[in-house]
């Protein structure tokens, strides 16, 4: 098979960016060489690659999905917001400066070269390239400069399909619409819909399939069920706002039946990002993982994780305005509660935060939380790099532990602090004392031993029974992908998909 997909969506978490994953699994599970792409992707969950470019972190998922190496040219315009009218834009892996949403929209005829030659780089070298859209591909107010879409699509010679949302009602006005108000040129592209996220009986849609397409003339391919725990590696705010506790498991399931419930809150920051780092915590047993915004929902958990943030210095200070800052102090010092924190998080708890040339904000120094002996200092160029080491002392002392690291604020040592974490070149990358640990490394609980260790610390600390579920988080990632893969192969039309798939201009 060769050619490529262009995957719209009618919104923002509609489900592009899980039918991608899942279609490149299917396509890798059958032999083709497969990769994703997606021009233009707004996300404070990005990732890192091998040669230290920075991507979406669903591309990097996908991917995965693909069994193919990331790649900056996989996602080749990143937009992480710094603020309700500003994003840092990074081009081809690097950061490019900081725009507000005007300046943007306006770059974008310079960054179309860009983008099509990512991709068509892409496709000389994958049989199919399977591509990502952004929001909804009938923003006509945005349509003109639009570079991620269905303009990318007809510059590309590709056809695209569009995925819609029934779980959240009116998904086929939604189809409907969204063909509707695209002009001719563009609308002839959408060579099918999808609907996603079914949680009822198929039987109950009726004629509606056949009756959207008499009305629009675009087939719908398939009804995706809803595929529980595909909320996993999200970087959507939507979906990131929706998590819950993952259900705890049956006894049997790798852990004692009578084994206490470990309560894990995590500060949702205005900015938060790589919240993924919170994924492999959700899937161990026994484990409660919940978003926390105020003191009234604190409660005292057993531990708190400070995750990262893309404006370090706002964010510290809404963390202080609402109580929580103190709240979570007021815990730890109480000896019940563990600290963890992570990037951004760790630049809170330590000392002073300097950001002399105002690369998140205003230029100027804050005063950080105190908590960790340890002080920040921003600068323009980002550190973008994959370390791997070990943690030295204090909570999974001997455990091996490796991720990436995405920040412009240096940490480093002020005073006595003591290492928790060492990169194999000897650089301390984590720091502890007392009840607060902190790492600039993200990723780092995919390290099975490492995160059942973390979690015991924090479970002696508050004097509850818990063990580690054995769960390995590489086998739990890679089992959903196949789940979203077997949901597409049962229940959408592949002959036709494939088709379409095949209909793009090489």
């Amino acid at each position: 098979m060769k050619g490529g997909l262009l995957v719209c969506g009618t919104t923002s978490d509609a489900g592009k960016s899980f039918f991608v994953a899942g279609l490149c699994r299917l396509l890798a599970r059958r032999g083709v060489k497969v990769a994703p792409f997606k021009a233009q992707n707004m996300a404070l969950n990005a990732a890192v690659t091998a040669d230290g470019a920075e991507i979406g972190h669903a591309q990097w998922v996908q991917a995965m999905a693909a069994g193919v190496e990331p790649e900056a040219a996989m996602n080749p315009v990143l937009l992480k917001p710094t603020s309700d009218r500003t994003s840092q834009v990074v081009v081809m892996g690097r950061p490019a400066g900081v725009q507000s949403a005007a300046e943007y929209h306006g770059s974008k005829p310079d960054l179309l070269p860009v983008v099509l030659r990512a991709l068509a780089e892409l496709r000389s070298r994958y049989d199919v390239v399977i591509c990502e859209g952004a929001g909804s591909p009938a923003e006509i107010n945005l349509l003109d400069r639009d570079i991620v879409n269905l303009p990318l699509a007809h510059a590309a010679g590709l056809p695209a399909i569009v995925v819609g949302d029934i779980d959240r009602g009116g998904v086929f006005a939604a189809l409907h619409g969204t063909v509707e108000l695209l002009p001719a040129h563009l609308r002839c592209l959408v060579r099918g819909f999808v609907i996603n996220r079914l949680r009822g009986d198929p039987a109950l849609l009726g004629d509606a399939r056949a009756e959207l397409e008499r009305r629009s003339g675009v087939p719908t391919l398939g009804v995706l069920p809803h595929v529980p725990g595909a909320d996993l590696d999200a970087e959507d705010s939507l979906t990131l706002d929706g998590f819950g506790a993952v259900s705890e498991p049956s006894p049997g399931a790798g852990v004692e039946a009578d084994a206490d419930v470990l309560d894990v809150a995590a500060i949702r920051w205005p900015r938060v990002a790589n919240a993924g780092d919170l994924d492999p915590l959700r899937l161990e047993p026994h484990v409660r993982v919940r978003w926390v915004r105020s003191v009234a929902d604190l409660g005292l958990p057993d531990l708190v994780l400070l995750p990262g943030s893309k404006n370090t210095r706002g964010d510290l200070a809404w963390f202080r305005s609402t109580g929580l800052a103190d709240a979570v102090d007021r815990a730890a010092a109480g000896g019940d509660t563990a600290v963890v924190a992570v990037c951004a998080g760790v630049q809170m708890a330590g000392g002073p935060i300097d950001d002399p040339q105002g690369v998140e904000g205003p230029p100027g120094t804050d005063r950080g939380l105190g908590w960790l002996p340890v002080a920040t200092r921003f600068a323009g160029d980002k550190v973008l790099d994959r370390p791997a080491g070990a943690a030295v002392a204090g909570p999974g002392a001997g455990q091996r532990v490796a991720g990436y690291r995405i920040h412009h604020g240096r940490v480093r040592p002020a005073g006595a602090a003591a290492a928790w974490l060492t990169a194999d070149d000897g650089q301390a990358i984590g720091w502890h004392a007392g009840a607060v640990c902190g790492t600039t490394l993200h990723g780092l609980f995919e390290a099975d031993g490492f995160r059942a260790a973390v979690l015991g610390w924090a479970a002696e600390r508050s004097g509850k029974r818990w063990r580690p579920g054995g769960l390995r988080f590489a086998d739990a990632r890679m089992a959903r992908l196949d789940r979203i893969a077997d949901a597409i192969e049962a229940h959408v039309d592949l002959s036709m998909l494939f088709r379409i798939v095949e209909e793009a201009d090489r």
